[in-house]
């Protein structure tokens, strides 16, 4: 690899050489006709991907004298892989320290990922400090922890404002949380359960993870390494609790915001909370949604449902297969949440159990994504070859989106030829089922519509034997006190109707909690505008609202998976840390809005 090491170290030379002299036609000349560069934060205070030397002539125009990157050295030994030459490198700006990676065609730059890591002068808190009261040689005051943390509690909020309030304490609030606790930003977390963790707990009883517990961990404090791989839902809300107490985050459970408003000319918010039965208004400069990736539960207009005897509720409402033993049951829809209530509702004894699907579905098995995609980067194999959990994240941020599908089509290919079996059975059973409209399944199908796959963990070996009945390419037309009529005359006993259906956009929390002209100032999250079913074009490459700047000034979206939680609270961290310490921060670009609500 001496051959691969010179090359990328001279790559790295002259391109840091041109930077510096500021000859960006040169610069651009480093990268070939199909390339990529991927920022996150470093060069534009935001989150953009782009696509050919065009675009990157125009951002480094546009950045490149607020920037000034320096300092481009090779991190580590290069690879190479499938015929291109992939390194690590480390470089800095005039107010930060990043890490990135570089893959080479030839001579050429293929893809760039620069991204901020920390701020100069302002990194993330290190070592053990001392309690508040404790100095050295001897103890001042001796107030308990709990006591320091209740007061600082007590305080924020009341005798001073925090300069940065998340509504929503889920994985995602926890996380951003914990990140911004370090950076020494004041915030307060606002959930409206009576814990943290319960947004897990009060879910269905049989849910459990369908990602590996190494895709899952939290900053800074990973699972220990007895934990299961797949983690139960409850034991998820129970270890979101414990960090949040470990973590000492400032976090006011059993409170509802009741709304929030953004004073243009103080620049801050004005948020309204009910605390404990108190009114309370707090006025922080940055307020994040961290309400998941979706939006309210999206309930279908069901001709004839106000005369149903039995229980019809969405699959966010539905509790636990136990409760109806011996009953009729009915789901609408096909998805992953669809799967788990059919197989929870046939273990727990239900009379029947149909499964009703409108459209088809990508089904992948858990198994054959830890041996094709995930166990490659996130998994114990993958750490004893010394992938590290932030060396996961980093790789998966180093390819840009609009390569993704063409990355993932023969991994599909591969899993479709390794499971052969269970999709004859699926089919012979006349379930609905792809792998994305161009074949790059589950994971380009999750970035543009959050939804519309399966990850199968036992329920479509039921649906092939027959336990979970189907009803395929159909929906239901009407509901009747004790049945239900499909759109193709079939009429199905039912004392339970599930429908798992699916959330709306995240921008409609903005509506309820601000303003519908808000909702529609900042327009849809979530999606990449790949003009597939449910993605509307234009392509924008990166995902529409999440972590970045939007159109409403101190408005911030975070949400996603486990893993995007942990990878993006950083980033988003960052940013709110700059403006609080005035470093300036000139984004480049901030997308237009092409779709609303």
């Amino acid at each position: 690899m001496e051959a691969e090491s010179g090359q990328v170290s001279s790559w790295l030379q002259a391109f840091g050489a041109a930077l510096a002299r500021n000859d960006i036609r040169a610069a651009a000349n480093f990268f070939g006709y199909d390339c990529y560069w991927r920022d996150l934060l470093a060069f534009t205070w935001t989150i953009k991907t782009f696509e050919g030397p065009d675009e990157i002539t125009a951002m480094l125009a546009a950045t490149l004298n607020s920037t000034q990157p320096s300092g481009w050295a090779l991190a580590g030994k290069p690879t190479l892989n499938d015929g291109a030459t992939e390194a690590w490198l480390t470089f800095e700006t005039n107010v930060g320290r990043g890490i990135g990676h570089l893959r080479l065609n030839g001579s050429r730059c293929w893809t760039l990922l620069t991204t901020l890591q920390e701020l100069k002068g302002f990194e993330e808190l290190e070592g053990r400090t001392r309690p508040a009261g404790v100095e050295q040689g001897g103890i001042k005051d001796r107030k308990s922890w709990l006591d320091r943390r209740e007061q600082e509690e007590a305080e924020l909020g009341v005798t001073r404002q925090p300069y940065c309030v998340i509504i929503g304490g889920g994985q995602g609030g926890i996380a951003l949380a914990a990140r911004l606790k370090r950076l020494g930003v004041p915030t307060l977390v606002i959930e409206k359960n009576e814990r943290a963790g319960d947004s897990w707990r009060k879910r269905y009883r049989s849910l459990v993870l369908h990602d590996p517990v190494w895709y899952d961990h939290l900053p800074y404090l990973p699972f220990p390494d007895h934990w299961p791989v797949f983690s139960p839902k409850d034991q998820m809300g129970d270890w979101l609790e414990m960090y949040a107490k470990v973590m000492e985050l400032n976090y006011w459970s059993s409170t509802l915001c009741t709304g929030a408003r953004y004073d243009e000319e103080a620049g801050e918010w004005e948020v309204s909370l009910n605390y404990g039965g108190d009114r309370i208004k707090l006025y922080p400069k940055q307020l994040v949604l961290a309400t998941g990736m979706s939006g309210f539960p999206y309930m279908p207009a069901l001709r004839g449902a106000d005369s149903f005897e039995g229980r019809l509720c969405h699959s966010s409402q539905f509790d636990a297969g136990s409760n109806y033993a011996g009953k009729n049951c009915v789901v609408l829809g096909s998805n992953n949440s669809a799967h788990d209530i059919a197989a929870d509702l046939w273990e727990q004894g239900a009379q029947s159990v149909t499964m009703i699907q409108r459209s088809s579905s990508v089904v992948c098995t858990s198994d054959a994504l830890m041996e094709h995609a995930w166990g490659k980067l996130y998994s114990q194999a993958a750490l004893e070859a010394g992938i590290t959990t932030e060396i996961a994240d980093l790789t998966v941020a180093s390819t840009p989106f609009k390569l993704l599908p063409a990355q993932m089509k023969p991994v599909y290919e591969t899993i479709r030829k390794r499971d052969a079996q269970l999709y004859e059975g699926l089919e012979k059973a006349g379930f609905l089922f792809d792998f994305g409209e161009d074949g790059s399944g589950i994971h380009s199908t999750y970035l543009r519509r959050g939804a519309g796959y399966y990850i199968d963990v036992g329920a479509s070996q039921l649906i092939i034997d027959g336990f979970i009945k189907l009803k395929s390419n159909t929906t239901i037309k009407d509901i009747n006190p004790r049945s239900v009529t499909l759109d193709d005359g079939t009429m199905l006993p039912a004392d339970l109707i599930v429908c798992a259906t699916g959330y709306g956009s995240m921008n409609e929390w903005a509506a309820k909690l601000i303003s519908p002209e808000v909702a529609d100032t900042v327009g849809k999250c979530w999606g990449l505008g790949s003009g597939t079913r449910y993605d509307p074009g234009p392509w924008v490459g990166e995902l529409r609202n999440m972590w970045k700047p939007t159109q409403q000034p101190g408005l911030w979206f975070h949400g996603g998976n486990l893993m995007q939680s942990r990878l993006y609270s950083l980033y988003l961290a960052l940013q709110l840390k700059a403006r609080m310490e005035d470093i300036p921060t000139p984004v480049y670009y901030v997308d237009p809005v092409h779709h609303k609500r």
